[in-house]
């Protein structure tokens, strides 16, 4: 199976924000620097998420 770059950056920012602060909220910025991703790729990797309404957003 082959999983885009940006499925896997998603992947990888989802993992990180579950096992590093399953109960606060996590920066973009925090999960950028953990993951070595650059923030302004994961913002659209999050937009996208957003639009498909698989994030939550208060």
């Amino acid at each position: 199976m082959r999983i885009s770059t940006r499925g896997r950056y998603g992947l990888r920012a989802l993992v990180d924000m579950a096992l590093n602060n399953p109960v606060e909220v996590t920066t973009l910025r925090s999960i950028a620097e953990n993951q070595n991703i650059s923030e302004s790729y994961l913002e659209q990797v999050f937009t996208n998420l957003r639009k498909a309404g698989n994030i939550y957003r208060p």
